[in-house]
């Protein structure tokens, strides 16, 4: 998703961005992970609070921000569907993918989630916006099932909840329904600003969140009151607000494809601090259908490179015969 109206930077310092970015959402979940072992917050009171910090904070980053040039202006129908999609698709996103965290590990929650995302917008792709998924395309789907189907099925006692890996797929889903979203309003120019969006998106979150996250307890009873203070300003903070704002930045001026395989580094760092940090197990179960899932997305990142490759030269070969023609 990139920014509109923000002139793309060079390669080389998006593709960082890229990966701090990556990086950086690998340990929201390890942050909430930490913030459940030490209190009694909830998953729902977590992503009211994400949602409330990063708002506050990306709402600073647009006042700072200097002044564009103005866009055409939107049909208020279509920007209350993208601020209002965007913003329910975002907290189902992040809310029960905390949920699946809490359920099931951090290292399973977010491969689920991640892994299962693109598979299910290849999908969504095909059947809502006509897109073709090609052998490749359709390998990756079957691939990513395996995987799932390993992740389940093979897991050894209380390493993989049944229901947290419903809820990453419900986060999944989530993650999903706003690619595809931004993906058709983008078709004829219609996506706006992505960070406008993203600022709007945690406004509705945190307003749509805040009765049930009342409900489950705002504010978390600990001893540790120091250290769930940090963890959740750190949450608001760096894979929220800083992420997001590298995230388009970095992705204005890079393939979708290779966004795609870059930001496997969320899982993967995700399990990497589930072990090293959180002393999570990974059966052989939960290794095997964690490659089939990142193998899958990378198959479906390649594809696209692929498809995109063939549209190109169609259309410089269309542009070479017409100017034939011409002369």
């Amino acid at each position: 998703m990139a920014m509109p109206g923000v002139p793309a930077l060079p390669v080389g310092r998006s593709l960082l961005y890229l990966v701090v970015a990556g990086v950086a959402w690998g340990t929201a979940g390890a942050a909430a992970s930490l913030i459940f072992r030490v209190s009694d917050l909830g998953p729902l009171a977590l992503s009211f609070w994400r949602c409330a910090g990063g708002l506050v904070l990306l709402a600073g980053a647009l006042a700072l921000r200097p002044r564009r040039t103005p866009r055409p202006v939107e049909p208020r129908s279509r920007r209350l569907l993208r601020i209002l999609g965007t913003g329910v698709g975002l907290t189902v996103f992040q809310s029960a993918y905390f949920a699946a965290v809490d359920a099931t590990g951090l290292a399973v929650g977010t491969v689920v989630t991640l892994g299962a995302g693109p598979v299910l917008i290849a999908v969504g792709a095909r059947v809502l916006l006509g897109e073709r998924l090609g052998p490749g395309g359709l390998a990756a789907v079957a691939g990513a099932l395996a995987g799932l189907a390993v992740l389940v099925l093979g897991g050894e006692g209380g390493e993989v909840v049944p229901a947290g890996v419903l809820l990453a797929l419900l986060s999944a889903a989530g993650y999903a329904a706003i690619t595809l979203l931004t993906r058709w309003l983008g078709r004829d120019g219609g996506g706006g600003d992505a960070l406008t969006t993203s600022a709007w998106a945690f406004g509705i979150g945190a307003v749509g969140l805040l009765p049930m996250a009342a409900a489950e307890g705002l504010v978390p009873h600990t001893a540790e009151t120091g250290q769930v203070l940090w963890l959740l300003v750190y949450v608001a903070a760096v894979p929220t607000a800083l992420a997001y704002a590298l995230y388009f930045a970095g992705a204005a001026a890079v393939r979708s494809a290779t966004v795609s395989v870059i930001m496997l580094l969320e899982p993967v760092s995700a399990a990497v601090i589930a072990v090293t940090v959180l002393g999570e197990r990974l059966t052989a179960a939960t290794v095997v259908g964690t490659l089939l899932l990142l193998t899958a997305v990378t198959g479906l990142a390649l594809a696209e490179a692929r498809g995109a490759a063939v549209t190109r030269r169609r259309a410089a070969e269309a542009e070479a015969e017409a100017e034939a023609v011409a002369v």
